[in-house]
């Protein structure tokens, strides 16, 4: 797995080599100009920032070098996941996995930027716990108070989770060339992306939940466009058809979730101020690049050399423009005071869970519902793209998979979520529905089966495409491991542990980007241990079925036993966040801790029997094709041995007749 690429000394090389130094000037100096304009605006409105925020001055450098570093870090960021995607994309991998020429240099792209990113990283932890706490960092490092600052800025520990993933992401892509290690790469830097941006305006006070959901999808799309547009730029690459796609894709996100919460985060009457001003610049020019995407895919395409260029700088300065917002308390905030509720929950829970309530308060989850719709829109097209070509498909796959997304949406959106936030036990009736229900049903709609049916295959002379890549993860060394029944059942059995019986839970539930992690862990945690067990799409070679239902049944006594230890503990876990909540109408929280371990013992037991009619049934259709295989072999041996006897017959004949 070594790092060095083909040779490209030929004269097209030293053509490409001289575009791409003048592609990067313009890029260098846009940089600095943004640099330069940043610790401008930070210097000079750095006093005033600070007192309406009601908050200390950190000294002048801290208030300009906090936008700058935000920039820079974020913006490596961005060029890291941009490059990874344009890598997974345009690669057309050797027969071994190597990366192609082209892809190569995409790589390095991505490489370059990883190397900077981790220690920009750390420089911002020390920076933002500054900038929070009003001390300079000299005085903060000299006086040993850093912990401690680090300890009540949680933007300066989402910048240690940055750097720390950054790390391993840095030396991946030191010694990997692969394409899989590329696929592979994209998770950890997608957390590391969304760290701070869910720790920052978008987390704090009335409404969060709508918020934070949104900063989530908005980083992601953000940070890719922005990656996209520079690696593009950078390496003289012409976007693909599947490229510019995801470009016009991510513009859409970038714009419509941007706007969200410009309005949730500057009211009207606060129009005028520096974050309104900056936020609507930054959603100017994202649309802008957005509208010119959808000119090229859509009416005519636009001249790649320059455009590539045009687009990159816009995008930058939109992440500049970003970056000081992100340093400044939103003007939402300045005037309101918090109660626990909009601190800890973002909303009001005056009235206890009746039936009514759960059905009526919803508060849509613009994350994992939408996740929902999506994928029962894209499922459902499958489905009639299958069908008009006259292809079948069982009707059930269908109906289970819209059930599997309908329940994802009322469990992320409805009051099973706005409760679930604020009450353990209706947050464990929503960890069982994730965990155990929603999982079984999209397993058995089969969705990776139909996608491969429908995907058309790319040609001779085209790049690969989805239906290529899915195929790869399909039968990729990951995919093994992580879907391998011991390993899914250990999964499986193991998180709610370390998951409920460690510190972390008193993380995760303090924040609502805790529940979203919590939500889609536990979801795929389920989906890969039921894949394993009674999945219907290609994958690696599963146990025979006398063996899934004998881990099928394993599970069970470790899930009783959960149950029975929340219902048996004598001090409640996240005890400091539901006293912190307070609910006037919940009287115990320990008493609520112990209905949710009922609630984790009862309820294992209707997925289930679903899982084991499901198995069973597999089971039985199994054996008939095993028999209908054999009758008809045995119908071909008899056949064979009249055919045999026949012709013995006519040799005797012709012998006795001589």
């Amino acid at each position: 797995m070594g790092t060095d690429g083909p040779s490209t000394e030929t004269p097209s090389a030293a053509r490409v080599a001289r575009s791409l130094i003048l592609r990067r000037a313009p890029l260098a100096g846009w940089f600095v100009l943004l640099a330069v304009v940043l610790a401008s605006y930070g210097s000079l409105s750095g006093t005033r920032r600070y007192a309406e925020a009601r908050n200390p001055f950190p000294g002048a450098f801290v208030s300009a070098a906090a936008p700058v570093g935000y920039f820079v870090t974020s913006l490596l960021g961005a060029v890291c996941l941009g490059a990874l995607l344009l890598v997974v994309m345009t690669s057309r991998p050797e027969p071994d996995g190597l990366l192609d020429a082209a892809a190569f240099r995409i790589h390095l792209v991505a490489e370059r930027a990883s190397l900077v990113w981790p220690p920009a990283a750390a420089a911002m932890v020390v920076i933002q716990a500054a900038h929070d706490v009003g001390v300079g960092p000299g005085d903060l490092l000299r006086s040993g108070a850093l912990s401690d600052a680090i300890g009540v800025s949680e933007t300066a520990g989402a910048w240690i989770v940055v750097a720390v993933l950054g790390v391993p992401i840095a030396l991946t892509l030191r010694l990997n060339t692969r394409w899989l290690g590329h696929a592979v790469l994209l998770v950890p830097t997608v957390i590391a992306v969304v760290a701070p941006a869910v720790t920052g305006n978008a987390g704090q006070g009335p409404d969060h939940d709508y918020s934070t959901s949104a900063a989530i999808v908005f980083a992601i799309a953000v940070s890719a466009l922005t990656g996209l547009k520079t690696a593009t730029a950078l390496t003289a690459t012409t976007p693909t058809r599947a490229v510019q796609i995801l470009q016009v894709f991510c513009g859409a996100l970038a714009v419509g979730y941007g706007a969200l919460l410009l309005y949730l985060l500057v009211p009207g009457v606060t129009l005028g101020s520096d974050f309104a001003h900056l936020g609507l610049a930054a959603g100017a020019l994202l649309t802008a690049v957005w509208l010119s995407d959808c000119w090229g895919l859509f009416v005519r395409p636009l001249r790649a050399s320059a455009y590539s260029v045009i687009a990159m700088l816009a995008t930058v300065a939109a992440m500049a423009a970003l970056a000081a917002t992100a340093v400044q308390v939103a003007p939402r905030f300045l005037a309101h005071r918090f109660t626990s509720w909009d601190v800890f929950l973002g909303y009001q829970l005056p009235n206890p869970p009746t039936v009514a309530n759960t059905l009526t308060s919803w508060r849509f989850d613009s994350l994992l519902g939408t996740a929902g719709l999506v994928l029962a829109a894209m499922y459902s097209a499958g489905y009639v793209i299958l069908r008009r070509n006259g292809n079948s498909w069982p009707a059930g796959r269908l109906v289970a998979w819209l059930i599997g997304c309908a329940a994802l949406v009322f469990t992320s959106s409805s009051g099973l979520r706005a409760y679930g936030s604020a009450m353990f036990s209706i947050h464990m009736a929503e960890h069982m529905t994730l965990n155990m229900f929603i999982p079984v049903l999209l397993v058995l709609g089969g969705p990776v089966t139909l996608a491969l049916r429908v995907l058309p295959a790319a040609g001779d002379r085209q790049p690969p495409g989805p239906r290529e890549w899915l195929t790869w993860l399909l039968h990729s060394r990951i995919t093994s491991i992580l879907s391998n029944p011991i390993i899914a059942f250990v999964l499986f059995v193991g998180s709610p542990y370390i998951v409920y019986f460690t510190p972390l839970f008193d993380t995760f539930v303090r924040y609502h980007w805790g529940h979203e992690f919590m939500a889609i862990h536990f979801l795929l945690v389920g989906y890969l241990f039921y894949w394993a067990i009674i999945g219907i799409d290609p994958g690696p070679r599963r146990l025979p079925y006398p063996g899934r239902i004998g881990l099928l049944f394993a599970v069970m006594p470790f899930h009783a036993f959960f149950g029975i230890a929340l219902m048996t503990m004598a001090s409640p876990v996240g005890a400091t966040f539901y006293r912190s909540v307070d609910l006037p109408w919940l009287p115990s929280i320990i008493d609520d801790q112990h209905l949710g371990g009922g609630i984790a013992w009862s309820l294992t037991e209707v997925p289930i029997i679903i899982v084991i009619v499901a198995l069973v049934s597999q089971w039985a259709r199994q054996d008939r094709k095993v028999a209908s295989r054999s009758d008809r072999h045995s119908d071909s041996d008899y056949a064979d041995d009249e055919l045999e006897a026949y012709n013995a017959m006519l040799r005797e004949l012709s012998r006795m007749r001589r």
